[in-house]
This record gives structure tokens, C-alpha cells and sequence, in this order.
């Protein structure tokens, strides 16, 4: 994608569908006037009437406690440098933004038109009584030591600036991990810090809380190092002035244990890192780009340990592992601020969880067997869903044990669970299965290559390493609509009605019409199916000529789905294909199953549903949690629909013990546990968070589904097609752009586990 296309593209996700990323939602019923009348007045009166007599009743009555001000007046926006208040916004809409999916933050963006430090702290004292905390952001230095010292100093709510302590926090984890694993005691090391804003010196003083010395400390600004011989040094500056008599980086270097870069790309050379002693430590830190490329790195020492900020690479220094976690614990205990124990705690915290057993969906995601605490894994992921559980407990015990708690927490086990659940309001999932994907891309045909909704998602998945396309459809077509959405690439077009694939096509009929020569085919009728695009691109992933594919845009699901069966078949012992659809639930991913395919299963075809739709969540990296769905609970029907569930879970008990499935059971029992333990105490749900939906017909399933998805604006992923030979997904009618992209990253992830979502064994 050329620049100017990935500028329009920017432009146009901040414009449409509607302008920004974040916007307000109630949390409260406005349907009658009754609610309109509590909700305003003359209801809103009592609460604050309350709040006037004790100001700590707005955490009661107002979304106060969950509400953060990200504050700027964009006077340093990262890579863009003094870009002003209103050009800063859309960073500050996107801080918010993190804020929410992380975290499950509220936040309000507050872009300052002022330079003037006591202007723009006198307006954030004025407006402080909106929120629960403060997050300043994009401000220069040295403006931006001084603003946040008298603003800690004058609120009685958290304030943080996040580019002075967010990498400060992080890296500081990794550096602890990072000289656990060489064996040096943070003490003795000589460590080199490039550059000198707010950043850097707050790395630097994190540092030596951890127990680095500032004798062992050289700071280089753009102009050297910083000497203490040096005239006009900030007081900041002053404060990391070396004695030493040397003046560039690459004296610097010379039995140096450590390097911190945030400075500016490519400035550390091959050369530097010999200087240094054995087994460096390298943070290039510098963004997009760091002070020396990784491969360059690694290539030039073979016992470094080496972070970017950067995901491509291991050991990504990423601020929101921070500050959405150090928030959420500061805001759970009222703290009045965040100090210095607090961002320790979270130093500790992250440094302890990068030594635990990793989680399989982070594996899965990041595309390895077992990710473990080493050299190349010294910090935890993005993605992993331990952090909203682990982060902002340590930081709300630091803060209550320090003293600065009004509401401490007694019940850890409880909040924990607490924070666990917020997770379930994001797209975390869809993150994850986009970047496993990326990690080893796979030939996927689309058979509507000329339907522009369906280029516009294999642009996608080509530009974003996701898939290699291959498009079938009419030539000039084809690339009339490429040059009409600026798709410039080398893919493969294949058009199968035109005689140059006359040659592949003979091929492909002498396959198909060998496989159902006994079925009534001709070999004449094969040769005209080879036209059709569908059979052909079937026959492609067929004879591994393509990975994997995607179908089903602009024709009806089972007009799709017969080519499929005829050329392809079902996997090796199966008996029985299904599909399962993932929705993206506010109780975080659900299952549904099955959505598609089969119109009246039998018990024997439920339990082998609910068999393929458990591999397929493994796959993703859960634990299944099964509940078979009908409109009976536990025997309370003797329907014959009813038993026909309550035999499937009997056969699923019998053949798969270890499976945590149960039923038959009503949907409100299955997904509110509360219910199911007052009343069926028994069942082996009981106790825990169904993440699959095993539904007895078709039409309950694809009814459920497409509301849940049109009604809550729920996100859906599928329908993933289980039990096939090789991997083939079909597309609902008129799916968009997103969902094609999800699918294609479906269908990669099920050419990397081909053979998986299979059954292992017949049920009897």
C-alpha cells in the first residue's frame, strides 16, 4: 500500500461511520418517563443532595470512580512533535480507547490550549472534580516534571503522566528480568541511557529505586554526554551528570552491562555493541524505529538480550502492559495518588508474571509451542488476558499499605474475579487470531475476487501479512477494482472460464470426475463444473495448489456448500460437518454451534458437534465450557426434542468424561450462574463461565446468533466450518470487510492446526 493510501485509509477509519473513536453510552434504563424523571429531575435532586453534604458520595452516585481525564496540549505528541491541542485530540481519542478495551476505563479527553504551565495546571485543578483520575499526556519537557509535581501535590485524586513512568514501569520489569537471566546484580551494572526527556530521566530514577547507582549511570542528550563540566543543564539533567571524562555514545558503550534507548533511530552501530561486555542488555526503545535494528543486534552479538518497542519483535516495551492496569488498581481503592510504591508494585508484578506458565491463547496468538521466561520472553505479552487480574491487585495493595486507600479491598479472590470480567468487552480475540495468522500466512483463494467487498478484505489480508490472496474472477475486472482501492501487488488472478487455464482445468475434471464417476458425473459434466468457480477453487486447495478458501459473499450458503462436499469431502473418521460461530459477548468470546449446517441433528450428531466445536476452542486457546441449549431443564420435559439433548449429553458424559459439558438446559441457567447454583446445584456447570452454546436445530442457532449480532452489535467470527478434509469457509451472504478478514485469518489458523478440530474417536 503506497503512503497516500495509508494516509486515506487513517483518514477515513477516524471519519466514518461516524467521526472519532470513542463516544458515551448510558448505563442507566431511559425508555419511560418514570426513568427520565429519576434519571433527571426531579430525581437527579436526592443524589445530589447527598453528594453536597459528603463530596465522596459522587463515587456512590456518578460514574466519578471510573472516569479518567486524558489531558494534553500537545505540545510533544509522540513522533509529531508540537503539533498543538486540536491536532492532538485523535491521540488522545486513541488513549481513551486503550483505556476501555484494556482496562475497562471511561475516559474523557481534555486537549488544553495553553503552554503556560500555571494556565494549564490552574485548568486542570478546575475541572479535577469531574474525574477519578488524571492522565497527562503529550506534554514536553521540562514543562511536564513541573506539571505533574504540583498537580500530585494539589489533587487528592491519581495523577500520572504516562510517557515519564509508563516506560519507566515497563522496562524496568524487563531490565530486572533481563539481569536475572546474565546473572548481574543491578547494583554493579553499567548502564548507558540515550536520551534525556521526560522518559528517560524517569527511567532513570525508577532505576535506581530498583537498586541501580547513579555512579554507574551516563546520560547522552543530542548534543553528548551529560557531563557535570556542562554549562546550562535543566535540573533534570543535572541530576544524571556524569564525573566520567568522555563525550560520545561510543565511549559510552566501552564494558557498558546496559543500554536504554530514547533517542532517535539507528544511532548505535554494530561497532558500539562489541564495546560492551558480555552478555548486554539492549532496550532500543526509539519509535517506529530504534536505535539499532534488531536483526542487526542479534546478528552482531549472540548473548544479547534485546526489547524494542516494537511487536514485531520479542521483548516488546509496549505502555499499555502500565498504565490501564496501574489506573484500574488506583481507581478500585480511591487512592489519592499514584506514588512510588504503586508504580513498584507494578515493576514486581509484571517482572514475576513473565516467570509464570504462559497461557495457551497467548501461545496461540503469538504463534509458539510454550513460551517461557528466557531471553527472548523477559516481559509479558499485550494479549495476555493475566494481566487485568495480576497488575491492578499489586498496585491496590501497594496503595493501601503506603496509605493512601480511602476504599480498601477485603475480598481479594472476589476482585480479582471482578477484573477478569471486565475483560469480556473487547476484541481482544479477533487481535489475537489476526496476529497468529501473521505469523506463518497461507495460500487462501477467494472464488469472488471481483466482488469489491471481498478485494477490499484480500487487500487487508495482504497488506497486514495475514494471507497471500488468490483471486478468481473475470481479469480486467479485477484489476479495474485494484486500481480503483489503490491495491498494487503481485497476486495470482485466475479466471476459470478463460482457455489459458484449459490445461488446469482437464487436470481438475480428471480428479473429479475419478471421485464421483459412480455418482452420476460424466466426464463432459466435470469439465463444464471446472468453469464454475467455486468447484475450481475447490479443487485448487484440493490438489494444494492453494491452502485453504474463501467463498459465499454473493451466493446462498448451501449453493456454496455442495461444491465443497463433492471436492473436497469431510476429514478422515468424521462422519458429520458443523459450524460454529464466535460472537464477541460483553462475558467475553461465546461459541454457537451449530449455525449453519445441520437443520434437526440427532443426539449422536449433538454430541459430535459439541466434540468438534471443544477442539475448535482449544484451538483458540480456552478451556472448554459446554452447555447443550433447549427450552427444558435437566428432565423437565419428556419431548421428544428435549430428550433428543438430554440423550446427547449422556452419550458426551459416556464417551468424553473429562469434557465439562452439561444439560439439557434453558439458555438464562446456562449463562447466569447464580440461577443454576440455586437451582441445580448438580450440574457440572455449576460454578463456572459457559463459553459454548450447543444449540438443537438450526434454527434455534442461526436465529441466536444473527440477533446477537444485529441487536448488541456483537462482533461474530464465522461460520467456522468443522469436519472438513482441508480447510474451506463459507461466507454468510453479503458479510463486510472485517468479517472476511476474520475469516481468512480463520482459514490460515486452520491450515497451521489441519487435523485438530477433527474427532478422535467414533461416540457410541
Amino acid at each position: 500500500m503506497s503512503e497516500e493510501s495509508k494516509r486515506r485509509e487513517a483518514l477515513i477509519y477516524h471519519a466514518k461511520p461516524k467521526p472519532g473513536k470513542i463516544e458515551i453510552v448510558p448505563t442507566k434504563k431511559y425508555a419511560s418517563q418514570r426513568d427520565l424523571s429519576l434519571a433527571y429531575s426531579p430525581g437527579v435532586a436526592a443524589p445530589c443532595l447527598e453528594i453536597e453534604k459528603d463530596k465522596d458520595n459522587a463515587y456512590r452516585y456518578t460514574a466519578k470512580g471510573n472516569l479518567v481525564a486524558v489531558i494534553s496540549n500537545g505540545t510533544a505528541v509522540l513522533g509529531l512533535g508540537n503539533i498543538g491541542p486540536d491536532a492532538s485530540k485523535p491521540v488522545m481519542e486513541g488513549k481513551g480507547l486503550l483505556f476501555k478495551i484494556f482496562a475497562d476505563i471511561d475516559v474523557f479527553d481534555i486537549e488544553v490550549d495553553t503552554e503556560n504551565v500555571d494556565e494549564f495546571i490552574e485548568t486542570v485543578k478546575n475541572i479535577a472534580p469531574t474525574f477519578g483520575g488524571i492522565n497527562l499526556e503529550d506534554i514536553k519537557a521540562p514543562e511536564a516534571f513541573e506539571i505533574e509535581r504540583r498537580l500530585k501535590e494539589e489533587l487528592d485524586i491519581p495523577v500520572m503522566h504516562d510517557d515519564q513512568h509508563g516506560t519507566a514501569i515497563i522496562s524496568a520489569a524487563a531490565l530486572i528480568n533481563a539481569l536475572e537471566l546474565t546473572g548481574k546484580a543491578i547494583a554493579d551494572a553499567n548502564i548507558v541511557i540515550s536520551g534525556a526527556g521526560a522518559a528517560a530521566i524517569s527511567c532513570s530514577r525508577l532505576y535506581q529505586s530498583c537498586g541501580a547507582q547513579r555512579k554507574n549511570m551516563v546520560m547522552l542528550d543530542s548534543k553528548g554526554v551529560i557531563r557535570d563540566d556542562r554549562d546550562n543543564l535543566t535540573s533534570q539533567k543535572a541530576e544524571f551528570a556524569t564525573h566520567r571524562k568522555i563525550d560520545t555514545l561510543e565511549e559510552a558503550m566501552k564494558d557498558a552491562d546496559v543500554f536504554i534507548g530514547l533517542s532517535m533511530a539507528d544511532i548505535v552501530t554494530p561497532e558500539m555493541l562489541k564495546l560492551m561486555a558480555k552478555d548486554p542488555i539492549v532496550f532500543a526503545m526509539a519509535n517506529p524505529n530504534p536505535e539499532i535494528k534488531y536483526q542487526l543486534a542479534v546478528d552482531t552479538r549472540d548473548d544479547i538480550i534485546m526489547a524494542t518497542g516494537r511487536s514485531d519483535h520479542p521483548n516488546q516495551v509496549n505502555n499499555v502492559l502500565g498504565f490501564p492496569f496501574i489506573f484500574r488498581g488506583a481507581l478500585d481503592v480511591r487512592s489519592s495518588v499514584i506514588n512510588e510504591e504503586m508504580k513498584m508494585a507494578a515493576v514486581k508484578a509484571l517482572a514475576a508474571l513473565a516467570k509464570e506458565p504462559v497461557p495457551e491463547q497467548v501461545n496461540v496468538a503469538y504463534g509458539q509451542t510454550r513460551l517461557a521466561f528466557g531471553r527472548n520472553y523477559i516481559i509479558p505479552k499485550p494479549f495476555d488476558p493475566r494481566l487485568i487480574a495480576e497488575i491492578p491487585p499489586a498496585v491496590a495493595k501497594a496503595a493501601m499499605d503506603s496509605g493512601v486507600a480511602k476504599e480498601p479491598i477485603t475480598d481479594w479472590e472476589k476482585y480479582k474475579e471482578t477484573l477478569r470480567e471486565r475483560l469480556g468487552s473487547d476484541n481482544k480475540l479477533v487481535r489475537l487470531l489476526l496476529n497468529r495468522a501473521k505469523l506463518d500466512p497461507k495460500r487462501v483463494v477467494y472464488a469472488e475476487g471481483d466482488q469489491l467487498t471481498v478485494l477490499k478484505a484480500a487487500q487487508i489480508a495482504y497488506e497486514e501479512g495475514i494471507a497471500i490472496p488468490i483471486l478468481l474472477g473475470k481479469k480486467e475486472t479485477i484489476e479495474a477494482l485494484m486500481a480503483e482501492i489503490d491495491f498494487h501487488a503481485d497476486v495470482t488472478i485466475i479466471d476459470p472460464k478463460t482457455e489459458e487455464e484449459n490445461a488446469r482445468k482437464d487436470e481438475y475434471a480428471k480428479v473429479y470426475w475419478e471421485q464421483r464417476k459412480r455418482r452420476g458425473v460424466t466426464y463432459y459434466s466435470a469439465q463444464r463444473l471446472m468453469r464454475e468457480r467455486n468447484y475450481f477453487a475447490a479443487m485448487m486447495v484440493n490438489q494444494g495448489h492453494a491452502d485453504a478458501l474463501i467463498s459465499g459473499y454473493s451466493r446462498s450458503y448451501p449453493t456454496v456448500l455442495k461444491p465443497m462436499l463433492e471436492t473436497i469431502g469431510m476429514a478422515k473418521g468424521a462422519t458429520r460437518i458443523a459450524t460454529t460461530n464466535v460472537m464477541m459477548t460483553k462475558r467475553g468470546p461465546m461459541f454457537l454451534s451449530d449455525t449453519s449446517i445441520n437443520i434437526d441433528p440427532t443426539a449422536k450428531d449433538l454430541a459430535k458437534i459439541a466434540v468438534m466445536t471443544s477442539k475448535v476452542i482449544k484451538t483458540f486457546g480456552f478451556e472448554p465450557t459446554m452447555a447443550m441449549i433447549s427450552y427444558s431443564n435437566f428432565g423437565s420435559s419428556s419431548n421428544e426434542k428435549a430428550s433428543k439433548v438430554r440423550d446427547a449429553v449422556a452419550l458426551l458424559h459416556r464417551n468424553y468424561p473429562d469434557l465439562v459439558v452439561d444439560g439439557e438446559l434453558q439458555t438464562d441457567f446456562a449463562l447466569n450462574d447464580t440461577m443454576l447454583q440455586d437451582k441445580f446445584p448438580f450440574s457440572k456447570l455449576a460454578g463456572r463461565k459457559v463459553n459454548s452454546l450447543i444449540f438443537p436445530n438450526l434454527d434455534s442457532a442461526n436465529i441466536t446468533y444473527k440477533l446477537l449480532k444485529e441487536l448488541n452489535e456483537a462482533d461474530s467470527i464465522g461460520p467456522i466450518m468443522m469436519g472438513m478434509r482441508k480447510p474451506v469457509h463459507i461466507l454468510q451472504l453479503d458479510a463486510s470487510v472485517d468479517e472476511i478478514v476474520n475469516m481468512t485469518a480463520i482459514a490460515v489458523i486452520d491450515v497451521q492446526h489441519k487435523g485438530k478440530w477433527e474427532l478422535e474417536k467414533e461416540i457410541s
